[in-house]
């Protein structure tokens, strides 16, 4: 029962795992490995904690949690995983910064919202491997829009024959960057491939008009499998899309907009999956169409990003493809 949990905030880093006991203020510091958890288990014991009653809360990293949830599952621990900027707002006014710190504040937000924090699924550790792979294959997409960036302005500044062996040096690291990007890709495919439910809810999302592989694949890794995202509501404003009222008293009449508090990427990957679903999906097309004649054209791609996550988690909750002519609820 929740009441009897042994709330213990974990203050994650590379190498260390910073813990606290909400209720004693017990602390430990660990090394973030197998001979850390050890120490863990044995501080856990003389300190009388039931590995039942055990409930650790903690961060969001990006992955240097990846091998204590490993550890927490092997040992049927109870855990679950919050957005920092969460608990970060939720403490209000604090003063002073340090691991100790961080790991009590953890803690006690987890005491705080126990009433409604459940312990986390099973981890698939699939979609951890896919998360990095979308990452890095980011940063070389990243690198060879530099290359050609810089390839096109000296084009313009100095001609084709100007610097040729930087153009030439800049054409061969296109390339390069082309085939890893390539190498990279494929292998994300061979991931969600072997995993019968990870390629079921793909196949469903890019049949989608506007879903391309990018943004299957972005949706499937931040839901993880739709499993820590079942509302499309909270999902949408994950992704920056609801807007929210800004208002008070009688003079502040500011108009809903939405928060900056959301993930860029998957905004940005909506946004240009809204662009297109216009221009081929008939239903969406025939909408933006009607919202144009009081919206401005930005309110609106907004109002079809959000049509397209309440599409996509309608299909997935029923296990459809997309029909052109069904008729979507929003």
């Amino acid at each position: 029962m929740k009441k009897d949990r042994i709330t213990l905030g974990v203050d994650v880093s590379k190498k260390t795992l910073d813990i606290c006991h909400w209720g004693t203020h017990d602390f430990i510091k660990i090394e973030n490995n197998s001979s850390g958890f050890k120490q863990l288990a044995k501080w856990m014991r003389g300190k009388g904690f039931v590995s039942s009653q055990v409930f650790f809360i903690m961060e969001y990293t990006g992955g240097y949690e990846y091998r204590f949830l490993q550890y927490c599952e092997s040992k049927g621990l109870s855990y679950t995983r919050k957005s920092g900027l969460e608990i970060k707002k939720s403490m209000g006014m604090v003063r002073g910064k340090s691991d100790k710190q961080d790991s009590f504040r953890i803690a006690q937000y987890g005491e705080e919202k126990a009433y409604m924090l459940e312990p986390s699924g099973k981890l698939n550790s699939a979609i951890f491997d896919l998360k990095q792979l979308i990452s890095f294959r980011k940063r070389l997409v990243r690198a060879m829009a530099g290359y050609k960036a810089s390839s096109s302005e000296r084009k313009a500044m100095y001609g084709k024959d100007a610097g040729k062996v930087i153009l030439q040096v800049s054409k061969t690291m296109i390339d390069v960057y082309k085939k890893e990007i390539y190498k990279v890709e494929r292998e994300i495919l061979q991931l969600i491939e072997s995993d019968e439910s990870l390629n079921r809810n793909y196949q469903i999302l890019k049949s989608v008009k506007g879903i391309g592989p990018i943004n299957a694949w972005m949706t499937i890794v931040y839901t993880e499998n739709f499993k820590a995202f079942t509302d499309p509501r909270k999902y949408a404003v994950y992704a920056g899309v609801i807007p929210f009222e800004h208002t008070s008293g009688t003079s502040i009449r500011g108009r809903k907009r939405v928060s900056h508090m959301a993930n860029k990427a998957i905004k940005q990957e909506l946004n240009q999956a809204a662009k297109i679903a216009i221009t081929h999906d008939k239903t969406l097309r025939e909408y933006a169409q009607r919202k144009l004649t009081t919206k401005a054209y930005p309110l609106v791609l907004n109002n079809v990003k959000f049509k397209l996550i309440l599409i996509m988690f309608s299909l997935i909750g029923r296990q459809e493809m997309y029909r052109e002519d069904y008729k979507y609820a929003a």
